[in-house]
């Protein structure tokens, strides 16, 4: 109270007239609403909010001041009576109009810092508001939008006139969309499709921290989820980023004279203040929010802290940062409990600063400034570090480009010349915009040292030179690429090896954003939490947003899975594995979408589901970026039934329609891109049968009339959809077949014969074609598969489970898990980086070496051909009765 008396005009006048809170201080401060609120009882409602404003002012101070509350507690009370203004505002300006009817239709947006409940001292308040002109209460024959301005008028006239009881809040509507032109309360539709489709790169920022805070709750709310997608994007336009750094330079070089540390500083606008720390908290968020929903928090120092819990900053900056952001807004909270003034800047007046700083607790205003002067020099320098850097420096003159090429590494300067010279003659579409020209400069360096330094620099940016070509607009994956420095180098390995990854990209750029967190490079999780990242919904997502979902969910996925093996960071059988997990939860996931779709037409057969059965490759849970899905539709309960919808069908049309929809579910290529080539041939009957079949009819099919490959095809079989209880009904019929349940058949005759056919009808794709070779993958599976079935044991759907247990039997060599393993990793391997199994340039050969912990490329080739020389002795020793 004396620090109040001796240096606040505002709070000594306040205090003076409000006597019952000096008696009880603590009672007060512990009770800061209701002591604020107790002489308001009775008075209307814009008068009981000035009271009760000028109250809580006093109160949150001496709270503060006091020590009582720390930074946190001040911030929150002052914006929870902000949002308890407005909303009493709202409902009295419709209630003074139209007394009987629900005030509801009208909605109040808060941004800034009373969005994300961190509001000053004495601030003003940032709204949008929003109506609904279906609900809104109108006069007779008034029109909603005329009724939405008046009602909006007297709200504002609520908040903000003065008498003697002072004022209640400060109201800026200039955050809504173009409000030089538009109305001060939007119709809801309109204010959605303005940020859908016209919004400023800002106003995604300003975005992070809306939050519906007064009104129609729930309008706003649904406001605000409609235009979720506009704020948190998956694939980050990085302009956002820059346009939110080159507001900070403008804010600069506007309020310049605020800019040096010391008197007269701005600790809001200066370099090093307030607003630096909340955009480098923003731009983050913006960055990885758009993937990591934990990161969408609202107020600064929670952002910072969970941007550094998740990885995305460093912990020390971040605390210096969280540090730097509480003394300064605390210090801007003293300026303005002076005069109850919306100010930021420091006093250049010497008495006048000692005045603030003697109100803060310390001596004079030279303690204050060496109070400040680190934390301020700190976050600039962490602010600085992030904002750096423009304009490329990469010389036109021909000459001194391909001298700066070569340098850079590439073999041939003069062919990367052409090329760079091509992009800046807007070769391309996506290179002839203004802004695409300056993202390519920005960029340059990075690609340069990029793609010089990749194992072989010509392939790397002649791919993304065919890269450029194919894209509507090139500006996005510049600014990604010049703000992410390792994912460029990440990139010319993937150009260089991977023609399979790089085509991808061609047709895909938005690819690349997976990769921008660490954990791409790490293994994918398992089937259950794959399942609930595809699993996850939008408000109001309909069928088609579930399967573009899934779709862009598995498309990162596979893509990141394919840099793991040229980064060197994986093992080709983890990956392999990784790529049928996240093939196993995207059928799981659209194949309950479409059911769910379709029972919405058709019902459901009572007693009775549909079960998918994976074979071949998929069944075995180790799929290559290339393999197609091997998948047998079952359904169980009686086959004569029929389902109860509205549009009913019998059970076998019924399931024959539902599995052809999960087929196009997984396979139909739509705007996220393709999915999985699903095969269905190994259904009974082959082509000639029904898509879908019963369990009695499937198990009917297996015991008496399916051939000897048809049950080799189902030792690798495996349930990956139905209900526990169903999928345990499969897996008997397939387990009684295969333990005997079946035709007497001459497997091995059979089975020699079908691979001779295979032999003459499918040869090799060419010399390194680690499945069809002789001796290769498929030699070692007809291996396998002839002894599970011959001997009745060892009956594994993954196949080195299967190995291992046929070789604990004596049934096979001990060499043969060691080839399964190579064959399998060089397959796995070369679908990315050889597709055509024709021996690659130099660099991949190194690669693949690499990949296979494999000395050099002639050690892959020996080993190659000592490990099929294994697979035929075996193979040959199995036909031969030995």
């Amino acid at each position: 109270m004396e620090r109040v008396n001796a240096h606040s005009s505002f709070l000594s006048m306040v205090l003076g007239r409000e006597r019952d809170i000096v008696d009880d201080l603590a009672g007060a401060v512990a009770d800061p609403i209701g002591v604020a609120a107790a002489p308001t009882a009775g008075m209307p409602v814009p008068q009981a909010l000035r009271v009760q404003r000028r109250r809580l002012a006093a109160i949150a101070a001496i709270g503060d001041l006091a020590g009582v509350y720390g930074f946190g507690r001040t911030t929150r009370l002052l914006s929870d009576f902000a949002d308890d203004a407005l909303d009493r505002a709202i409902t009295a300006a419709i209630r003074e109009r139209t007394p009987d009817a629900e005030p509801r239709g009208f909605a109040a947006i808060a941004l800034g810092k009373q969005g994300s409940r961190e509001l000053n001292y004495s601030s003003d308040i940032d709204p949008i508001l929003i109506f609904d002109p279906a609900t809104l209460p109108v006069k007779p024959r008034e029109v909603p939008e005329e009724a939405a301005v008046r009602i909006g008028r007297r709200v504002l006239e609520i908040l903000q006139a003065r008498d003697g009881d002072g004022y209640v809040l400060r109201v800026d509507l200039r955050l809504r969309p173009s409000p030089e032109v538009t109305p001060i309360v939007l119709p809801v539709e309109a204010a959605i499709s303005y940020y859908e489709s016209q919004a400023l790169p800002w106003e995604r920022a300003a975005f992070i921290r809306a939050r519906a805070a007064g009104g129609d709750r729930a309008l706003g709310q649904s406001f605000l989820d409609a235009i979720r997608p506009f704020v948190w994007r998956r694939a980050l336009d990085y302009g956002t980023i820059r346009e939110i750094q080159e507001i900070s330079r403008r804010i600069r070089d506007h309020h310049h004279q605020g800019q040096r540390f010391g008197p007269g500083y701005d600790l809001k606008r200066g370099r090093g203040g307030i607003r630096e720390v909340e955009f480098f908290a923003q731009i983050h968020q913006l960055i990885h929010g758009g993937r990591d929903p934990a990161l969408r928090v609202p107020a600064t120092r929670d952002a910072l802290a969970a941007l550094a819990a998740a990885g995305r900053i460093d912990a020390e900056e971040a605390a210096a940062l969280d540090a730097a952001y509480v003394l300064l807004r605390t210090v801007e909270h003293r300026l303005q409990m002076i005069d109850d003034r919306q100010t930021h800047t420091l006093p250049s007046d010497p008495a006048a600063l000692d005045n603030v700083a003697r109100l803060h607790g310390v001596d004079d205003g030279a303690a204050l400034i060496a109070l400040l002067q680190p934390h301020v020099e700190r976050v600039g320098r962490i602010y600085d570090a992030l904002a750096e850097g423009s304009g490329s420096g990469v010389p036109t003159d021909p000459d001194l480009l391909r001298e700066r090429l070569a340098k850079a590494g590439f073999p041939d300067a003069d062919v990367a010349r052409r090329v760079v010279e091509g992009w800046r003659g807007a070769t391309y579409p996506a290179l002839r915009s203004p802004a695409a020209q300056s993202a390519l400069e920005a960029v340059l360096p990075t690609l340069m040292t990029g793609f010089g330094g990749a194992p072989d620099p010509q392939h790397a940016i002649t791919r993304f030179d065919a890269m450029l070509k194919r894209l509507p607009s090139a500006v996005n994956i510049f600014r990604l690429l010049e703000a992410q420095p390792a994912l460029t180098r990440l990139l010319s390995a993937i150009l260089s090896h991977a023609p399979t990854l790089a085509e991808q990209l061609g047709r895909r750029a938005e690819l690349l954003d997976g990769l921008i967190d660490a954990s791409a490079l790490a293994p994918v999780g398992e089937v259950a939490e794959l399942m609930a990242a595809m699993a996850a919904e939008e408000r109001g997502a309909d069928y088609q947003w579930r399967l573009e979902h899934v779709r862009r969910i598995v498309n990162e996925k596979r893509f990141a899975l394919g840099a793991q093996i040229v980064a060197g960071v994986s093992d080709p059988l983890a990956v392999s594995a990784g790529y049928a997990r996240v093939a196993e939860a995207a059928i799981d996931v659209l194949a309950a979408a479409t059911v769910e779709e379709f029972a919405s037409q058709h019902g459901t057969v009572p007693g009775s589901e549909l079960v998918i059965l994976a074979l071949g490759r998929m069944g075995g849970g180790a799929l290559t970026h290339a393999s197609d899905l091997d998948l047998i539709y079952l359904f169980t309960g009686d086959y004569a039934a029929e389902s109860d919808g509205r549009r009913p069908l019998g059970a076998v049309t019924y399931y024959n329609r539902l599995a052809q929809r999960v087929t196009a579910a997984l396979s139909v290529p739509t705007a996220a891109g393709p999915l999985y080539e699903v095969d269905t041939r190994l259904r009974p009957s082959g082509t000639q049968g029904p898509l879908s079949v019963s369990l009695e009819g499937f198990a009917g099919y297996q015991e008496k009339d399916a051939w000897s490959w048809e049950h080799m095809a189902l030792t690798r079989a495996r349930p990956v959809f139905g209900s526990a209880e169903a999928r345990a009904q499969v897996q008997d019929i397939i387990t009684r077949v295969l333990h005997g349940a079946r035709p007497a058949r001459d497997i091995l005759a059979d089975a020699a014969k079908m691979r001779a056919d295979m032999a003459a009808h499918k040869p090799p794709a060419g010399p390194l074609d680690a499945k069809l070779l002789d001796g290769g993958l498929v030699d070692l599976e007809f291996a396998v598969h002839v002894q599970q079935l011959c001997h009745r044991t060892a009956f594994d759907p993954r196949l080195g489970n299967a190995i291992d247990a046929l070789v604990g039997q004596g049934l096979l060599p001990p060499a043969l898990r060691g080839a399964h393993d190579f064959l399998t990793r060089l397959l796995v391997t070369l679908r990315l980086v050889a597709p055509d199994a024709q021996p690659p340039g130099e660099r991949t050969r190194a690669l693949i070496a690499r990949t296979l912990s494999l000395p050099d490329w002639e050690a892959v080739v020996a080993t190659l051909d000592g490990t099929r020389q294994e697979v035929r002795q075996c193979w040959a020793a199995i036909q031969a009765g030995n």
